[in-house]
């Protein structure tokens, strides 16, 4: 083990811890701003409940996140100064838009809204979270452009001199294919986690209900339950739809990937989804990879490379030779087994937390809510299905571009720290880890603490024999 592989390790490890917390800041954003908008609408006090109860849960992690981001953006100086050098005058520009237009936006208007309650008139305050909504979206953009830009190098030329590269066409970047459906498959990942963090919260109190402070409080979670619903099954059908696009971008782009991800050895017209294969990963010099058991879905992988059930697709084998015979001698194949099986567990549990969605809309159909106890434990096991099937996505997006940091132009091995020893590499790893474990602890213990102290505890109830008002006076909430 050197440098580059705990350079490596510890890059895994932040990227996905920081990830945990990015999906749900972006989807749960729009979420508590839809839940303003109906109490704006509506003047119904059981609205702002739900609009303060969620906002103090989004609260809770925009934080974490923040703080779990920044260390991101000092890895590159810290481990990977090869791979900045190289890039800098090209990821500059999109980070650059990310931090001074996406995140003060965001980031400004929140303060706004946290502050301003009993300080801005209702229409002013809810243009607030809609405006810190619209920035933590945007930022999203701006960061996967960057990221799209590493897989599909576009709008750039390598100085011969100082070989790096130079930015020529910024346009080129903010809109390369890989970006934009990159975005649209990210961002609809991230509220199928939102939309399910609201059923798992919810299912959780209509569970208790019997605890309920309020006669009114199961009916309040009733109503973000169905919300959560419908925002996880909209968004996984963008999910699916988006999920399609991409499949045909990595085969235009990211053929190796593609390959790799579908454990496809050699180039075949109608090539059928593996549902479950065991094979020899071994390829180049060591051997020639193989599956010695496959289980297929025939012309499905050729349909959702191509479009067409009878379309080629490209081999890993085949893929091999070209690449050894474009760039030279060496493997430009990912960890086989990893890519394949991140590959289906993204979209077996991913899928699980949308069919969970479809089902509980059709459960709590016509006012109803289920009375098996059960039925609320299974939809609260949506959320980590869902995060953990997000986090395979994210492993499979940057694990399925290896050997490269960006394809075809700087390779993974030639991008670390030269002057960076093992050990100090061991000792930030262990270091950050410890930390992220104790900041998963205070997360996991704040959400779980407001999560039962409920509503009541952002919003009071009336006390004994009071009513509960419909509307609330603009400059009383």
């Amino acid at each position: 083990m050197d440098a580059l592989d705990l350079a490596r390790w510890q890059f895994g490890i932040t990227t996905i811890y920081h990830f945990l917390f990015v999906p749900l800041t972006i989807g749960l954003s729009v979420i508590v701003a839809a839940l303003q908008t109906a109490w704006h609408r509506t003047g119904r006090t059981e609205y702002l409940r739900a609009t303060k109860f969620f906002g103090k849960l989004f609260l809770i992690n925009f934080a974490m996140g923040v703080v779990t981001g920044i260390v991101q953006e000092f890895q590159f100086g810290m481990n990977w100064s090869a791979y900045s050098t190289f890039v800098g005058d090209v990821f500059g520009a999109p980070l650059a838009m990310e931090a001074l237009l996406a995140f003060f936006l965001e980031s400004t208007f929140l303060g706004l809204w946290i502050f301003g309650w009993d300080r801005l008139s209702r229409r002013v305050h809810l243009a607030t979270i809609w405006a810190a909504a619209i920035g933590s979206n945007l930022s999203a953009y701006f960061i996967l452009a960057a990221n799209a830009w590493m897989r599909h190098p576009v709008g750039f030329t390598v100085d011969p001199v100082t070989r790096r590269a130079r930015l020529t066409d910024i346009g080129a970047v903010l809109t390369n294919p890989q970006a934009w459906s990159t975005y649209l498959h990210v961002v609809s990942a991230a509220f199928v986690i939102a939309g399910l963090f609201v059923v798992a919260v919810s299912a959780y109190k209509l569970l208790h209900r019997d605890r309920a402070p309020h006669p009114g409080e199961p009916g309040m979670f009733r109503k973000t339950l169905r919300a959560g619903l419908i925002t996880t099954v909209v968004a996984g059908a963008v999910v699916i739809y988006s999920g399609d696009h991409q499949a045909k971008l990595a085969a235009q782009y990211e053929p190796m990937k593609l390959a790799s991800a579908e454990a496809l050895w050699d180039s075949e017209n109608a090539a059928g989804f593996s549902l479950f294969a065991v094979g020899d990963p071994a390829i180049g010099e060591a051997g020639t990879g193989q599956n010695v058991f496959d289980i297929q879905v025939p012309y499905v992988l050729s349909f959702l490379a191509t479009g067409s059930p009878a379309g080629e697709v490209q081999g890993i084998n085949d893929l091999q030779q070209r690449y050894e015979a474009q760039y030279g001698p060496g493997d430009y194949a990912p960890n086989i087994p990893v890519i394949y099986w991140a590959f289906r567990l993204m979209m077996g549990l991913g899928l699980a937390g949308v069919v969970i969605g479809v089902l509980g809309l059709w459960v709590t159909r016509r006012g109803h809510l289920p009375e098996q106890r059960w039925m609320y434990r299974v939809a609260m096991l949506g959320l980590p299905a869902a995060m953990v099937g997000n986090i395979f996505g994210w492993v499979l997006t940057e694990m399925g571009r290896q050997p490269w940091t960006v394809v075809g132009e700087l390779l993974t091995a030639a991008s670390v720290s030269p002057g960076v020893s093992l050990g100090e590499v061991a000792f930030s790893l262990s270091l950050f880890t410890a930390i992220y474990g104790a900041l998963a602890v205070v997360e996991a213990r704040l959400l779980w603490r407001y999560v039962k102290a409920g509503p009541g505890h952002v919003m009071p109830y009336p006390g004994d024999g009071e009513r509960e008002p419909d509307a609330v006076p603009a400059f009383s909430y």
